[in-house]
């Protein structure tokens, strides 16, 4: 039998997120101490991931942020043309990998200071300041400012779409558009566009992915919150109708039916699908889709 609605609209429903924010206002009260040193106050620190963009259900726990330095910036001017390029050059020095290196340790000991030591942990993408019986786990990720630019003839006579460049343990360059993930996001839930639609629908999915999961359909790990976000952005505008089951078999069937070639990451900016690991895989997007498919003709 079909999924209730029912079942659809618990699964739809935004998880709190009152807790989220204590927890972010914490660390911004973190960085913007007295204290913290000249590189940390100079950041704009600001949520990112799924509490940012109103797609958290209940199992969320931790939530993101950013603290990005905007003092310096990395860039990207492949697509502009050699006269350009010289133009750009003649204008900015990139000071942005000297400035990195200090960045994340100053970040580090601003959080040090404020939780205590124990209470940080240091991993390979981001600082953990740890959870507590008070207050959500928090992924404070140091980035600086990074540019991609479509065109430039000088300062103000310029475009770019901005983003973040941080760097893990291991020395790997990630380049991230939170930004414009948050705006396309925006856009596509508009009253223009899908009316509200489109962050219950990505909700209702994340719930789905754990339900299929849970019941052996699909394997742990295989499809993230994010790529779930991302690969249901990508689905047509006229599939996000008003109820809930229409909407489920709109975008599994249109999933289940589309080649998945050309489809972007949420930024609309990097391709879904790649090698890279912040990119997904076409067989584990598949298998996703199998999943709910699945979980919809056999639930009981």
């Amino acid at each position: 039998m079909p999924i209730p609605e029912a079942q659809l609209q618990v699964w739809a429903n935004q998880g709190g997120t009152a807790s989220a924010q204590a927890a972010y206002a914490s660390v911004r009260a973190a960085l913007s101490s007295a204290t913290s040193p000249p590189n940390v106050l100079a950041c704009d620190v600001y949520l990112q991931g799924s509490y940012r963009n109103d797609t958290n259900v209940r199992a969320d726990s931790d939530v993101d942020v950013v603290a990005e330095f905007d003092g310096s910036f990395g860039y990207d001017t492949l697509a502009l043309p050699p006269e350009q390029v010289q133009r750009f050059h003649s204008t900015y020095v990139d000071s942005s990998s000297n400035i990195w290196t200090n960045l994340r340790t100053d970040v580090l000991s601003a959080l040090r200071s404020w939780y205590g030591t124990n209470g940080v942990e240091e991993r390979s993408r981001c600082i953990k300041v740890l959870a507590t019986s008070n207050r959500l786990a928090v992924d404070v990720i140091p980035a600086l400012q990074y540019r991609r630019y479509s065109y430039f003839w000088g300062p103000g006579l310029e475009s770019y779409v901005g983003g973040v460049r941080f760097y893990d343990r291991a020395g790997r360059s990630i380049i991230n558009y939170p930004k414009a993930h948050y705006e396309n996001g925006v856009a596509k839930n508009s009253l223009l566009r899908t009316a509200g639609r489109f962050k219950r629908t990505v909700r209702m999915f994340k719930n789905a992915r754990t339900a299929a999961t849970d019941r052996g359909y699909l394997n742990d790990g295989v499809a993230s919150s994010y790529f779930i976000d991302c690969l249901i952005w990508n689905v047509p505008d006229d599939k996000f109708v008003d109820a809930l089951q229409d909407t489920y078999c709109n975008v599994v069937n249109y999933l289940h039916n589309s080649t998945l070639t050309g489809f972007m990451c949420r930024n609309g900016i990097v391709p879904l699908f790649g090698t890279t690991p912040e990119q997904w895989s076409e067989v584990s997007a598949r298998q996703l889709v199998a999943a709910l498919a699945r979980l919809w003709n056999e639930w009981y």
